[in-house]
């Protein structure tokens, strides 16, 4: 039986900051991961004979420039790379929407469709930065505990008054009002072009169960926009692959002291009498720590480690009232040829693209999920990450991997199976079609990864790649729960650092780095 001053239960990313954070403070930290690699959803591995892919994320919106700064991480060899042409809207004529850095030559490219839209990109992209630095500062904030807001959390808010000093009461009007908005809401006040209106909300759905004429889509639009410096549909590429970003992490922790365990299996976090005391793996060795931090999502760490017996009713009811309902799936396919798309030259081939000519098409798709179906034209976004990363695939050949909504985890009167994975395969190909007509002959090899395989593979409870749904119900201070609103459980000693934290899903690592923080208060 071993003691440590912290356990962390799972190796994810934010487990990995807060390990590395609390390590550098002087704790002796345990990292127990169940896999043979750590890193969570920064995961790149070979899915065919020659052929890698990054299994759930190909690109990074942004991250905390905390924890750039005070891990260092460039130092431990991350490498983050934005090409000039960070999306390519595609149109099925050739006329797509290019998205760049330069807000210039983004408005040119809307110009094709629309004078109108084009004379209004620059005030757009000026007015969603604003409104992302509201995000920003609160992001960087422990939510208060409610009801009882004392002076002293009530003084730690100040900080959100620096973007009101910066924008005036009418920023944070806007931001009010933006926030629950949908999606056709917002593109009505700038937009004219059906294309763009598209493009520009998938910002709104991006990773989520909801369509675009769903309330509050206002809010996921502008948390992909943190930290993005006024660049629309910002995105890095991680050098080598996602995995790199664990890597650096991993390096980081482990020169702050961290010990890490692999293939580690935690079995149950021990529990009595509402105190947390360590945990006990699957063979039965038991681990004490004076502190437990979980990585894991709400539903993985209370209801199946901590378990329902040890927790009192009404914390055990806000859990079961979280909502989750994965409907993304990841496929991968390997490639013959690096693929021609009209209208498009082989030095843009290094970004994002996405199938998404309008708001009605993007309704549709999200339609099929709330009716327990895939859908048949869904939502994909797709890039070829081995024209960043030339090992990915053999000399001459590539690989394509897709993000697609909307592929529900709860269907209606089936299950997931082979078959129906196949049938969305079949929705996707041919969708590609109509912007890559030879994709079909040139595929060698598919992988696909369903919500139910996300569950499985990836402990994501429902499939869901943001431990629960990036909803206004469950923000701040009602996420994961509003008992659980400070990363530290209604149980004492055990804490959270993962997504279902807020400020929510991405890779942004801000969860692992306000844990640490407030676990260093303890």
């Amino acid at each position: 039986m071993g003691h440590y001053d912290i356990i962390v239960v799972g190796g994810g990313l934010n487990s990995l900051v807060s390990s590395s954070i609390l390590g550098k403070s002087g704790k002796k930290v345990l990292i127990l991961e169940a896999k043979d690699q750590v890193g969570g959803m920064a995961v790149t591995a070979e899915f065919a004979s020659q052929y890698k892919c990054n299994m759930l994320n190909d690109t990074i919106k942004w991250i905390d420039p905390r924890v750039m700064k005070q891990l260092d991480l460039v130092s431990e060899g991350l490498e983050l790379v934005s090409p000039d042409v960070v999306r390519i809207a595609l149109d099925q004529n050739g006329q797509h929407i290019s998205f760049h850095q330069d807000s210039n030559q983004t408005a040119k490219s809307i110009a094709n469709h629309s004078d109108k839209d084009a004379k209004s990109w620059q005030a757009f992209t000026t007015y969603i930065d604003n409104l992302s630095q509201f995000l920003e500062k609160l992001y960087e904030l422990t939510p208060p505990k409610l009801p009882n807001l004392g002076l002293k959390e009530a003084l730690s808010l100040r900080s959100m008054l620096k973007p009101i000093k910066k924008h005036g009461t009418r920023g944070l009007v806007d931001f009010m009002r933006v926030a629950p908005m949908m999606m056709p809401e917002l593109m009505d006040e700038w937009f004219e072009s059906e294309l763009l209106r598209g493009a520009v909300s998938t910002a709104g759905i991006n990773h989520i169960n909801l369509g675009p004429f769903s309330a509050a889509t206002g809010y996921n639009l502008l948390h992909q926009h943190v930290h993005a410096n006024g660049v629309f549909h910002y995105i890095q590429f991680v050098k080598g692959g996602t995995v790199n970003l664990a890597n650096a992490l991993l390096k980081s922790a482990v020169s702050n002291g961290v010990e890490v365990r692999k293939n580690a299996v935690v079995h149950s976090i021990n529990v009595a009498n509402a105190v947390c005391s360590g945990i006990t793996l699957n063979d039965g060795e038991t681990i004490e720590a004076g502190q437990v931090v979980s990585g894991l999502d709400p539903q993985n760490t209370f209801i199946n480690l901590v378990g329902p017996s040890e927790l009192n009713p009404t914390f055990y009811t806000q859990l079961r009232n979280i909502k989750y309902r994965g409907s993304v799936a990841r496929i991968h396919f390997a490639l013959n040829a690096l693929p021609e798309i009209k209208g498009v030259t082989e030095d843009q081939m290094n970004t994002v693209f996405s199938i998404s000519p309008s708001i009605e098409y993007l309704e549709r798709a999200a339609d099929d999920a709330k009716y327990g179906r895939i859908s048949e034209n869904p939502y994909i976004e797709f890039t070829f990450p081995s024209v960043h990363n030339s090992n990915f695939a053999p000399e001459g050949k590539h690989v394509l991997s897709a993000t697609l909504q909307y592929a529900p985890y709860h269907l209606r009167g089936q299950d997931w199976s082979d078959d129906l994975k196949e049938q969305l395969k079949n929705n996707v190909i041919r969708n590609l079609e109509n912007y890559i007509p030879k994709i079909t002959s040139m595929i060698e090899s598919t992988y696909i990864l369903s919500p139910k395989d996300l569950e499985d593979k990836f402990g994501l409870t429902e499939g869901n790649l943001n431990h629960g749904e990036m909803t206004l119900d469950q923000f701040f201070f009602m996420r994961p729960t509003i008992s659980a609103a400070q990363y530290k459980s209604p149980i004492e000693n055990l804490y959270l650092c993962g997504k279902g934290t807020h400020p929510g899903g991405g890779l942004h690592i801000t969860n692992g780095f306000n844990a640490a923080r407030e676990i260093l208060k303890a």
